[in-house]
């Protein structure tokens, strides 16, 4: 780990910076606590100050004044991360973005934006409302757009519209000396030179700061459906979902929901029309006879593999509801044992190894003695597992974090990833350099080269030597 500012120095950097920003720089044990965190375990990082910038140079402003007395930095977006992101494991300042939330342009006719890292999907979208246009990119949580760029955040939608890195155009970004750069552009397409936007992208803070993103946009189509449909077992809707891939059906949507999940989510978002059943969210766009067509061919392939139950949700409300459920997994799961903490994880393995990853994990879920369940971006061999547990027992914390790592090792092992959206931060170091092996060093180069004081959210994603 380099070595960073002494204790006099970081007070010299907090006064310099209480006194430029004012109100804007908070050194309470409230708000350090607040911001030395994410959602997922409960492990955290005290910073020694949070400060919120209005404008990209005040964010470079920042970055100098941190540079130059080897401060670390943390970005904090909404601090909905799963994987200690945002953890400030050494101190330093907490750069929180929630102010920098304006929409600055919309390009109605190249289908394109530019917005403040601080504003967050739901707003984004709410804003063009009025102009046809929607941006696809829904992680559950409402995050924010320049944390979704910095963790290359994916989601239900990625099936058909893809991830943050198929999705951002282009990125201003403060480096660690505070200088600003801006990557890509509204083109479609480039070959000029290296490309830094994509590098950017998935980089979770350790290689500069995102103040802006240039993002694609897509026209809403003309009809929305959604729809839910339980099998007997988790087998069975997975290779539903291939089968229904492999025949071409354009779907926009294809969750699954396990049964131990599912008897959660009916709880806690009274689904009281569905069972507690292995089952599969999904929705469908596009004009009215093609939906309807996409409809009638999934109904086909579904029956073949036991799926019985279809309920549809055409109004936006009732989507809504729909989809609300499904994104307050995380929080159902939590509801089955508030004394409990959830260990999230995920993988991401090619689609013909999906059924049997998730059958082998459902086998160490067993054993474990835990309670976890299953939800899955299943239409891009996405999955995530929710694991509850104790976080003052040793024994129940030392069991999830084994089943958790053991996840991560199967996926890799069957050709895949040990995250495919929530990135690496703290918790998946061991898992990142069992993935990469010797590119690790590549990395470790790349992050000198752009950080060479190490003061950009330090101990995340990149495994020291």
């Amino acid at each position: 780990m380099p070595r960073f500012a002494d204790v006099q120095v970081r007070e010299r950097v907090c006064a310099e910076l209480v006194a430029r920003f004012g109100a804007r720089a908070q050194t309470s044990l409230a708000s350090r606590e607040q911001h030395s965190h994410g959602e997922g375990l409960p492990d955290s990082g005290l910073p020694d100050i949070v400060v919120f910038p209005e404008t990209t140079a005040e964010v470079a402003a920042i970055a100098q004044l941190c540079h130059g007395a080897r401060m670390p930095i943390v970005a904090y977006g909404a601090g909905t991360s799963l994987e200690g992101h945002v953890a400030a494991l050494c101190g330093g300042v907490s750069v929180d973005f929630a102010r920098m939330n304006r929409l600055l342009e919309v390009n109605v006719g190249s289908l394109d934006c530019r917005v403040e890292a601080g504003v967050t999907r739901e707003q984004l979208n709410a804003e063009i409302r009025a102009t046809g246009l929607f941006f696809p990119v829904d992680p559950g949580a409402n995050a924010t757009l320049g944390g979704m760029a910095s963790t290359r955040a994916s989601g239900t939608s990625a099936v058909r519209y893809g991830t943050m890195r198929e999705n951002v155009l282009g990125l201003t970004v403060v480096t660690p000396d505070g200088q600003v750069v801006r990557t890509g552009g509204r083109a479609r397409k480039s070959a000029a030179g290296y490309d830094l936007t994509r590098l950017y992208v998935g980089s979770e803070g350790t290689l500069g700061l995102v103040t802006e993103v240039q993002l694609r946009l897509y026209g809403a189509p003309e009809v929305v459906r959604a729809a839910t449909c339980q099998f007997p077992d988790v087998a069975s809707a997975v290779n539903a979902v291939i089968a229904a891939l492999q025949s071409g059906i354009p779907m926009a949507r294809i969750e699954l929901v396990d049964a131990v999940q599912m008897g959660a989510c009916i709880a806690y978002s009274q689904l009281t029309h569905l069972e507690a059943a292995d089952t599969l969210f999904l929705e469908f766009h596009g004009a009215p006879a093609a939906v309807d067509e996409q409809v009638v061919a999934l109904q086909a392939i579904s029956s073949e593999f036991g799926g019985y139950g279809y309920h549809f949700a055409e109004h936006a409300e009732d989507r809504n509801r729909l989809w609300k459920a499904r994104h307050s997994a995380y929080q159902a799961l939590l509801a089955l044992a508030p004394s409990r903490r959830n260990m999230g994880t995920d993988a991401c393995v090619p689609i013909d190894q999906l059924s049997a990853c998730i059958a082998e994990t459902q086998t160490d879920i067993e054993a474990s003695g835990l309670v976890a369940a299953i939800v899955g971006h299943v239409g891009d061999g996405n999955f995530h597992v929710g694991i509850l547990f104790d976080p003052h027992d040793a024994d129940e914390r030392g069991r999830a974090e084994r089943l958790a790592a053991g996840v991560s090792r199967r996926a890799i092992r069957m050709g895949g990833t040990c995250t495919g959206e929530h990135g690496i931060g703290l918790h998946k170091l061991a898992a990142m350099a069992e993935e990469h092996g010797a590119a690790v060093a590549l990395m470790r180069g790349i992050k000198q080269a752009f950080d060479p004081h190490g003061i950009m959210n330090p101990g995340k994603t990149i495994p020291t030597a």
